[in-house]
């Protein structure tokens, strides 16, 4: 169940954050993910979000309304997957991932804020954003990635790492590791 120390709230609460900055005139701006504008990279997000809630709710989020704004259809979809980790029959059901079986909430707190994360950086810098993200999720993300090596290095995935310097800040290598160039 989610708590005041969910790392994914709060990563999501930053992806917010950032999005709350975007001008009118930035949806068209180039992301670092090479084939996503800005509105295409949040589309993504709201989409993937959508995408793991259906493993606990196979009817999805009936909320959501196509002719939003991606910031309205963010909302709906952020407030969706909150309420779901405060549902302890939701966050406590077992869901198949790449990793296995494994909890919902579980899910969330891994893979699905390691992406969010990773998309903040990425709107942030598509829109000149403050890029600096959550340090904690930060060595959390690192160390998840990490462990799971080359395996993350998947079509729709991450790109190859990229060499951090040695006196690369823990967020530079984080990014690095993803396949980003700061």
């Amino acid at each position: 169940m989610a708590t005041n120390d969910s790392t994914y709230l709060r990563v999501a609460d930053g992806f917010s954050q950032t999005l709350a900055t975007v001008q009118e005139s930035e949806w068209d701006n180039p992301t670092p993910c090479d084939q996503w504008d800005a509105s295409e990279l949040v589309a993504h997000v709201v989409a993937t979000h959508q995408r793991v809630y259906s493993m606990v709710n196979q009817n999805g989020i009936d909320e959501l309304n196509d002719d939003a704004t991606l910031l309205e259809q963010w909302k709906v979809v952020n407030e969706t997957l909150k309420r779901a980790l405060n549902d302890p029959t939701l966050a406590n059901a077992p869901v198949r991932a790449r990793a296995g079986e494994q909890p919902f909430s579980a899910l969330v707190e891994g893979l699905l804020m390691i992406d969010t994360l990773c998309h903040t950086w990425d709107l942030a810098r598509a829109v000149n954003a403050n890029e600096s993200l959550d340090g904690a999720a930060v060595a959390i993300a690192y160390e998840k990635l990490t462990e799971m090596g080359d395996a993350i290095r998947v079509p729709g995935g991450f790109k190859d790492a990229i060499t951090s310097l040695p006196t690369a800040d823990p967020q530079t290598q984080f990014l690095n590791f993803t396949g980003r160039a700061v």
